[in-house]
């Protein structure tokens, strides 16, 4: 074989190397990667789904689950997040009043029954003196247990009382029960000392390996609308709510297959409820 055709073939070599590598620098370069914290397994399995739906798009979702309320907000807020999905509108507004906050919401998700569940009582109408409820002490959620209170005839809250109310808003004990606030991943582990808990879906699903069907009462099935505050939503920092990308995941999560699996997880998709 001749020198000029060997220095041919090695040239052929260099080019088509070189251009393989062009290529999977341009695929890289197109890849735009983006942190996500979820507050539980239902949520991590949308989002899994989600994230196999965009990588079509460029974009590579890496899901973080975290099992409390006191992560994600703050990871979004200094960027180890980009993104969240754990929470709904009134705990964002609460967080951000009370952290200084300027995280925002990108588009609703579900929303998640949030019921009062017991391993004592077979029923909410069995309540009595003397009993002891626990509900979550974060400030939205405790309102929203007051108000399941209220709905059961246990407490009566005032009649101004705020969309997310506290105990100073009750007004009478129609029950003479004692309220017990506690740290809302800690309510499961507390249940043996009280009589019932108001308990959040994915806690209930999580820690107590049960489904909203187990509840003594679920606010959803009750009401005839919960307020829109309780409706979960993903939420980004305020500079980055205007990328695309958040966009199209938002819209990937409102979906028929996504909705499947919330309703499969016992929660509600929230985007088309009014």
């Amino acid at each position: 074989m001749s020198v000029k055709r060997i220095f041919f073939k090695v040239t052929l070599a260099i080019i088509a190397v070189t251009a393989l590598v062009a290529v999977g620098t341009a695929v890289s370069a197109g890849t735009r990667n983006y942190t996500l914290g979820v507050g539980g397994s239902a949520e991590k399995a949308e989002w899994t789904q989600v994230a196999k739906d965009v990588k079509k798009d460029g974009i590579n979702l890496k899901i973080i689950q975290v099992n409390d309320y006191t992560t994600a907000n703050p990871a979004t807020e200094d960027g180890s997040f980009d993104l969240n999905a754990f929470q709904h509108t009134a705990f964002l507004n609460d967080w951000n009043k009370s952290h200084n906050g300027d995280l925002v919401s990108v588009g609703y998700t579900y929303i998640s029954p949030f019921g009062l569940y017991s391993k004592k009582i077979h029923s909410y109408k069995d309540l009595k003196d003397g009993d002891i409820i626990a509900v979550p002490n974060d400030p939205t959620n405790e309102g929203r247990a007051l108000q399941l209170l209220d709905a059961i005839g246990v407490i009566k809250l005032k009649s101004n009382a705020p969309a997310t109310p506290t105990l100073k808003d009750i007004k009478t004990y129609v029950k003479k029960i004692t309220i017990k606030p506690i740290q809302g991943d800690q309510e499961v582990v507390a249940m043996p000392d009280v009589t019932a808990a108001c308990i959040n879906t994915n806690f209930v699903i999580d820690q107590l390996h049960q489904t909203p069907k187990d509840a003594l009462y679920v606010d959803t099935d009750h009401g005839s609308k919960v307020n829109n505050i309780y409706k979960n939503i993903l939420v980004t920092k305020k500079s980055k709510v205007k990328n695309a990308d958040f966009k199209k995941l938002i819209n990937a999560y409102q979906s028929n297959k996504v909705a499947k699996i919330i309703k499969k997880e016992g929660d509600i998709p929230a985007w088309n409820l009014k």
